[in-house]
């Protein structure tokens, strides 16, 4: 194996279970996003943007789908002799019933020996369910600038919501003195976005004092980063300025797909300087009908529009029939709106058929509708 500067670890074993139905069967970063892509898509394509050779996706639950997508390496040019992307489940135990990641850092520590078979000087470690596009070598030079220990990635939420993340409080050089998992009075805005730099060398040797603690949870934001402010060790606040969306819910799932509706939108997946690739798929184009009408939507190749699509998303091979209503929804991949139907403020799951006349969702909900079974016709 060849030596690599810097390795990447990919977090991709949640259970997903706020996004409901669509990950009973599918990881959460398997899902689909954006008409044509996966949420992994994203930090895969940072990760070969980056100049990143190696990357790790330690996978868990409902994996096959996932396993098989980025197993092969060629969509984001990482399957080369010298770089690949490599699935990395659970090890088996003894003791456990289960094989299982017991936390995030325990997903880290089964896989030190893969790791080591590439002697990097630095890990790079990331959530799989987040939406956004980033320069991780940029991340890296700073973190070398700062002789620091670790570096985490940061971005500045509304005071009011920073009681949902992990949130650094820092000194005014940037070095992050404290750690709090959603504080009730947050002291600091700036949330965690779940990307780590480490020197491996330090993160390793705590790794391995970690494994051995009976009460220790595993985890980074519970064991590790107070393990390393506890020693005293470097830890750098990185401030990201860009897109940023944790899509672990079904309303900031469709919230992140409606930003793509917005012509500044940060996100500009048509950006040929920074292109997230995904999966070739051989599909026809969209076809728009003679009577249909198109109000602000992004529409994916494959789809048939007879109807109205109105401040919505259409995803590869989704339908709208003639005299139905898509509005302020998302249709994911297969999705049917059959003819004379009214969606509105909802997300249905892939293949999932809307009856002639049925009417589904509301204008005045407060949140979105998850539509993930069949809606029977008007007779």
């Amino acid at each position: 194996m060849k030596q690599t500067e810097m390795l990447a670890m990919i977090l991709a074993g949640g259970r997903g279970s706020r996004l409901k139905e669509l990950t009973n069967k599918v990881a959460k970063p398997a899902v689909s996003f954006g008409g044509k892509y996966r949420i992994v898509d994203f930090p895969l394509s940072n990760c070969a943007n980056s100049g990143i050779d190696v990357v790790g996706v330690l996978t868990q639950y409902e994996s096959v789908l996932l396993n098989s997508y980025v197993a092969a390496g060629r969509r984001w040019g990482l399957d080369s002799r010298d770089s690949g992307v490599f699935v990395l489940p659970p090890r088996e135990k003894a003791d456990a019933d289960l094989d299982v990641y017991r936390g995030t850092a325990d997903a880290i520590s089964q896989n030190i020996d893969f790791i080591d078979s590439y002697d990097p000087e630095y890990l790079l470690i990331l959530s799989g369910d987040h939406i956004y596009k980033m320069n991780y070598d940029k991340m890296l030079a700073y973190h070398k600038e700062q002789k620091a220990d670790a570096t985490i990635a940061v971005i500045g939420v509304p005071m009011k919501e920073a009681s949902r993340f992990g949130i650094m409080n820092t000194n005014e050089a940037g070095e992050i003195v404290e750690f709090e998992e959603k504080p009730a009075n947050p002291k600091s805005n700036l949330a965690s976005m779940g990307i780590y730099i480490f020197t491996w060398k330090r993160l390793r040797k705590i790794l391995l004092a970690d494994m051995k603690k009976t009460d220790s949870s595993h985890d980074f934001g519970k064991d590790i980063i107070p393990t390393f402010l506890n020693e005293g060790r470097k830890l750098m606040a990185y401030e990201f300025k860009g897109y940023w969306k944790d899509v672990g819910t079904i309303d900031s799932l469709w919230e992140a797909n409606m930003d793509l509706l917005d012509k500044k939108n940060e996100l500009d997946l048509g950006d040929p300087s920074w292109k997230i690739y995904t999966e070739d798929a051989a599909e026809l184009p969209q076809y728009i009908g003679p009577d249909a009408s198109i109000d602000v939507a992004y529409i994916t190749q494959g789809c048939i529009v007879e109807g109205l699509a109105k401040n919505s998303v259409l995803f590869t091979n989704s339908q709208v029939g003639k005299g139905a209503k898509v509005i302020d929804s998302v249709l994911m991949p297969e999705a049917v709106v059959e003819d004379g139907a009214v969606v509105t403020r909802a997300l249905v799951a892939n293949g999932v058929r809307i009856g002639k006349g049925a009417v589904v969702g509301s204008a005045d909900s407060e949140n979105i509708l998850l539509v993930a079974k069949d809606v029977k016709g008007v007779e």
